[in-house]
């Protein structure tokens, strides 16, 4: 069964000065959120980036996939918050994510730290954003306790 989100995006002027606004059509949890280039150079707290987007997006399908894999193996996480930090960089080759580094805490119990590590892994690279950006430098840091 196949599902299809929608979101969209809608931009005015050049890249440097203009401005835009991001709706998530199919849930209406944002509409007309505001982006533009500075913020994605310069952090700011009231408008968002693509990279803030795809973070939030990968952090979710990471702990969603995690919970997957851990009930496969007979087990229940209390948690699970995972934190994706998404590097936007002016690269020689133009604009690019350059890099995506997960924070991962579980709180499970009944599990080897070497058995926990290598599932982490598992999802890293199996979980379906990840597996979306495999053009990108992915890294994890997980852990439980």
């Amino acid at each position: 069964m196949a599902n299809v989100s929608t979101a969209s995006a809608q931009w005015q002027g050049d890249l440097e000065h203009g401005f835009g606004t991001i709706s998530l059509e199919s849930s209406q949890v944002l509409t007309e959120s505001p982006y533009n280039f500075k913020a994605r150079a310069e952090h700011s707290v009231s408008i968002t980036t693509p990279e803030e987007l795809l973070g939030a997006a990968h952090a979710a399908c990471f702990s969603m996939a995690f919970s997957m894999v851990l009930a496969q193996q007979g087990l229940k996480a209390d948690s699970i918050d995972t934190t994706a930090d998404v590097t936007f960089s002016v690269t020689s080759a133009g604009p690019a994510i350059t890099s995506i580094h997960l924070t991962s805490h579980v709180n499970l119990a009944g599990l080897a730290e070497a058995d926990f590590q290598r599932l982490a892994e598992q999802v890293k690279t199996t979980c379906p954003v990840s597996k979306a950006l495999t053009g990108v430098a992915i890294t994890l840091d997980a852990s439980m306790n």
